[in-house]
């Protein structure tokens, strides 16, 4: 029943979606919040809720306008499950705001195989990344899937090539402006977050560690899908659905290399693991078989949001 009511796209799926995102980050922002906690924190939380949320709607839009499913909501279910496994994401307001720059940038990118306005394209979708990086730093590793995107779309304008310097003097010059008003606070606050980490035993309980290699195991069975599955794919749109395929390994890309690691910088992934996810799923032809793949990762989401609170 879930998988056929996600099989197409309705304003109710948002609408449960959104119910359950709320029920289940309240439950986790409640579950850690301090006896003497106030109205400031819990309006704080719910705007990184709405901001969480507003990610899921970009992914959803992107996989939509740009024709990467056929016409269902799976992508928006997936991200929604991915969030459950890795429940630290909803305390980490960096990570959400940078994510959903990220997620603004992928919608610009993605968009360049229209070859309409393509500057424009490529400038917001640096400066987007730029300014990602500002709130987790190694999100600046995303700015390669510009590159990666100017090769497959527009290389031959020399111009195309520039346009990404611009936009980070641009974001530099944002932020050496608000830097001296707060008084060198940003700057220093930055320089702690540049430095590279491989320390990956960060794990809290057992439970993050069992998500981490379940999540993995699932990642590289969607990946491993899509890449035999993009020859099969029509002409005109392998080049998006290589941009997702990078855009993916980019995001794995900023978790090994994130300092003070954990879970929640697996959500640079999501996105594009989503719409790998939702590709696959919507190649299943026996409806019972789409049910239960469906209904076991929800389970699983559900299972280990509840072992990590």
């Amino acid at each position: 029943m879930l998988a056929s009511i996600f099989s197409k796209t309705r304003p109710f799926n948002y609408l449960v979606v959104g119910i359950l995102s709320l029920f289940f980050f309240s439950v986790k922002i409640i579950a850690l919040a301090q006896p003497n906690a106030d109205w400031i924190y819990y309006a704080e939380e719910f705007g990184l809720y709405v901001l969480l949320f507003a990610s899921l709607f970009i992914l959803n839009f992107i996989t939509l306008k740009n024709g990467l499913t056929k016409g269902n909501n799976y992508a928006l279910l997936l991200f929604f499950v991915f969030l459950l496994f890795f429940s630290s994401i909803f305390q980490n307001k960096n990570i959400i705001i940078s994510n959903f720059l990220l997620l603004l940038a992928l919608r610009r990118l993605i968009s360049l195989k229209s070859l309409l306005q393509t500057k424009e394209k490529i400038f917001d979708a640096s400066f987007w990344i730029f300014l990602a990086a500002l709130f987790h730093f190694w999100s600046i590793f995303y700015i390669i899937l510009v590159f990666i995107a100017v090769i497959l779309h527009v290389s031959k304008d020399y111009r195309n090539w520039i346009i990404p310097f611009i936009a980070l003097f641009a974001v530099t010059i944002l932020f050496f402006l608000a830097n001296s008003i707060l008084d060198n606070t940003l700057l220093s606050t930055l320089l702690d977050k540049t430095y590279i980490s491989f320390d990956f035993y960060y794990f809290e309980n057992v439970y993050q560690r069992i998500a981490l290699a379940l999540f993995t195991s699932i990642s590289l069975f969607f990946f491993v899908t899509h890449v035999f599955d993009l020859p099969n794919k029509a002409l005109n749109m392998q080049s998006s659905h290589k941009t997702i395929l990078f855009s993916f390994i980019l995001g794995v890309g900023i978790y090994v290399l994130s300092a003070n690691k954990n879970n929640g910088c697996l959500a640079f992934c999501f996105g594009p693991l989503a719409v790998m996810g939702a590709n696959f799923i919507e190649k299943i032809e026996n409806n019972w078989v789409k049910e239960i793949v469906v209904y076991a990762l929800l389970g699983l989401g559900i299972f280990f949001f509840t072992m990590q609170l």
